[in-house]
């Protein structure tokens, strides 16, 4: 099942405009969100990411926030997954369809599509290798969950043919950005610092918990232009996105990293966040 344009369909009757420019020029965004018993966690900010995302590309969001937690709510029951452990719930907004060319349609009409899937547990830990493909310093779409995710696919590639589970990826000017799929942290002591949003960096949901989480813990923290060696001199260092929460970095271009306790610590305190702020729509 799937949950398009207000309506609640079986996949193989749904239809996507052939003119939509989502699927021609990827003028869109999405949101990846994670369920779990029917409830979606930190859907409050996944929806104002979305909102401020939409509101820079210029498109308008056809249905409210309450509207899409009751579609997300509706398509978790009708694809039978309410009482899912976890699910990975996919939000996708496009212009929609337009005329050939790149010159945006008068009057649009943006599609919004929602698909649910059960979601695999997270892995203990993940491994890393540097990417030859570099994330665009210039782009405004490097800041925005956007569609097009062909450098990262293509990273991705190159580095799972090194054996690594993910891609880590420098800016145009070779500072760490992130992975394919994940914001990273990293431990210099027992101060803990992450790439800054100045850079082609994504404002990742889980991100800003885990700096405002340890604030709370009373762990100095830092956001920071990173040059890549000091990730190989850190005391430890993890990734995160919505769907897996934190999970540590075991190596780096096949250099062993240390696992620093307060990774541990933090990963405890997010998971009692999600417990509190996962909640379904009233």
């Amino acid at each position: 099942m799937i949950w398009l344009n207000g309506q609640l369909l079986d996949d193989d009757a749904a239809r996507i405009d052939p003119r939509d420019r989502g699927l021609l020029l990827g003028d869109g965004l999405f949101e990846t969100m994670l369920a779990r018993h029917g409830r979606v966690a930190l859907f409050e900010p996944h929806m104002l990411r979305l909102s401020h995302g939409a509101a820079l590309l210029g498109i308008k969001l056809p249905f409210t926030t309450k509207g899409l937690g009751h579609a997300c709510e509706d398509l978790l029951e009708a694809a039978g997954l309410q009482k899912a452990e976890r699910v990975a719930l996919r939000l996708t907004l496009t212009r929609g369809p337009g005329p050939r060319g790149l010159a945006l349609p008068d009057d649009p009409h943006p599609t919004v599509l929602i698909t649910a899937a059960q979601a695999p547990l997270p892995p203990h830990s993940v491994s890393l290798a540097t990417s030859s493909i570099r994330r665009n310093s210039y782009s405004p779409a490097a800041r925005l969950k956007a569609l097009p995710y062909l450098e990262n696919v293509l990273a991705r590639e190159e580095t799972r043919k090194l054996g690594a589970g993910d891609a880590l990826m420098l800016d145009s000017a070779g500072h760490v950005a992130s992975t394919t799929m994940a914001n990273i942290f990293f431990w210099e002591g027992e101060r803990l610092i992450t790439p800054s949003l100045e850079g082609p960096v994504l404002p990742g949901i889980t991100r800003a918990a885990v700096l405002e989480l340890a604030l709370g813990l009373k762990i100095s923290v830092a956001e920071a232009c990173v040059q890549p060696e000091r990730l190989m001199n850190a005391h430890g260092l993890f990734l995160t996105n919505s769907l897996m929460g934190l999970v540590p970095v075991t190596q780096l271009d096949r250099h062993v990293l240390p696992d620093h306790p307060a990774t541990a610590t933090l990963a405890a305190a997010y998971e009692k966040r999600l417990a509190a702020a996962a909640s379904t729509r009233s």
